[in-house]
């Protein structure tokens, strides 16, 4: 830390949460009101909430004639559930949140906010709210705990200059993320206006004709995914012999793996097996390019598999082939969400089994669209990709210099770090 003065938080900013809102004072619209589920939602770049709650309009400006309410460059840290994760407030944001789920941060003296974020993010700073958990079953911080959480604090311009690198890498990365839902869209919506909307090119020309599924293109047909594709599922060798595991080199994916990560593509597993792990496990690996599908409990999390790899029991696995690509299944599957999910069944958790996902109609194109539609997609889910990839050097670089930024093991002062100004 060199000569960098340790101070607890409540020297350095008040330490808060919020008006409490009751239960009754919940209506249909107005402002929103967030717990920690929203916040982690924003951090992660969701903008569309699940079963969103709302305060009246007069509720919202009463507290904040009384109370006062949230300001740019105040900090959010989530303190119920999900621990830790910190938000700073952006210009745009207005809502108020629950207290208990959220603790507050805001009135800093000598303390900058992202400084304080990026230390929140670090090992040292995981290690000083480590000691403010309370509960077993439900854990929590509290307030009194992490108003004297030390910091380790250099000069204001040093906070000022380590929080403009690591946000410099964050906004490279938001910026990406911004044009990937953007590429992913523009996809889908493609996809949807030919294949859902037959609004392909051409369709003026083309008959409609009668079928199982109702009026399609003539020359179309209704395919079931078994005569369409292949599809496999997952398995799980000992977790109590070593060989299976150690030093393994195939990706093993878990659902997690894929809610977490919430990506088009998934490069890489939170662990991997051993070629004998496989041959003892009912699991079969399947090739790079595969579509990915959780298939219990959550149901639909999606991702395209960038190597050879292999699941738990908890996924369908769609093989693409020259007939039907990756991205044709991708979007039939995600098209179809609904029916998949209305055939789920299980009394502990829904589940969708293979032997019934085999039995669904795909509405299949005449060869020559299936072909343009391949090469229409292609170069969107190229991009993609390349972001995605782009991304995780970003993050790789990003987190390799917070812990020696936020520590000063570098010293910002005198190093010059180069910041990238453009990640496409």
């Amino acid at each position: 830390m060199g000569q960098w003065l340790p101070l607890p938080l409540h020297e350095l900013c008040d330490v808060t949460s919020s008006k409490r809102i009751y239960a009754k004072e919940l209506v249909p619209d107005g402002v929103p009101f967030y717990k920690s589920r929203e916040i982690i939602d924003k951090v992660n770049g969701k903008t569309d909430h699940s079963n969103p709650l709302y305060i009246s309009e007069e509720r919202f400006l009463e507290i904040q004639q009384k109370h006062g309410s949230l300001a740019a460059g105040d900090l959010l840290l989530t303190s119920r559930g999900t621990l830790g994760v910190p938000y700073i407030i952006k210009a745009g944001d207005r809502f108020h949140f629950a207290d208990g789920n959220l603790t507050w941060f805001k009135s800093f003296r000598g303390l900058d906010s992202l400084f304080l974020k990026y230390f929140f993010l670090s090992h040292a700073g995981k290690a000083e709210l480590a000691k403010c958990v309370i509960g077993s079953s439900q854990q929590a911080y509290t307030i009194s705990a992490l108003k004297n959480v030390t910091v380790p604090l250099p000069q204001l311009p040093i906070q000022k200059r380590i929080a403009a690198i690591l946000s410099a890498y964050d906004d490279l990365i938001e910026n990406n993320e911004r044009r990937i839902k953007i590429l992913e869209e523009m996809a889908q919506n493609l996809y949807r206006e030919w294949f859902v909307n037959f609004r392909f090119p051409g369709h003026e020309k083309v008959k409609m004709v009668d079928s199982p599924l109702g009026k399609i293109p003539e020359g179309w047909e209704v395919v079931k995914v078994d005569d369409a594709f292949t599809v496999l599922g997952g398995g799980t060798p000992s977790k109590k012999e070593p060989a299976y595991w150690e030093g393994g080199d195939i990706n093993w994916y878990t659902p997690s793996d894929l809610t977490k990560a919430n990506s088009l593509y998934a490069f890489s597993s939170g662990l991997q097996i051993t070629a004998l792990g496989l041959q003892k496990s009912s699991a079969k690996m399947f090739p790079a390019g595969s579509v990915m599908m959780t298939s219990r409990a959550t149901i639909g999390a999606m991702a395209i598999c960038d190597t050879d790899a292999c699941t738990n029991q908890g996924f369908i696995i769609s093989v693409p082939n020259e007939r039907y690509t990756a991205s044709f299944i991708y979007y039939w599957i995600r098209e179809n969400m609904d029916n998949i999910l209305n055939h789920a069944s299980g009394a502990t958790f829904k589940e969708i089994g293979r032997r019934t996902f085999k039995t669904f109609g795909v509405l299949t194109p005449v060869k020559k669209l299936m072909e343009e539609w391949s090469g229409t997609a292609s170069p969107l889910w190229s991009q993609i990709r390349c972001l995605l990839r782009k991304n995780q050097a970003l993050c790789r670089t990003r987190d390799l210099l917070l812990p020696k930024l936020i520590s000063g093991e570098l010293d910002v002062s005198e190093l010059d770090i180069a910041i990238p100004e453009d990640a496409a």
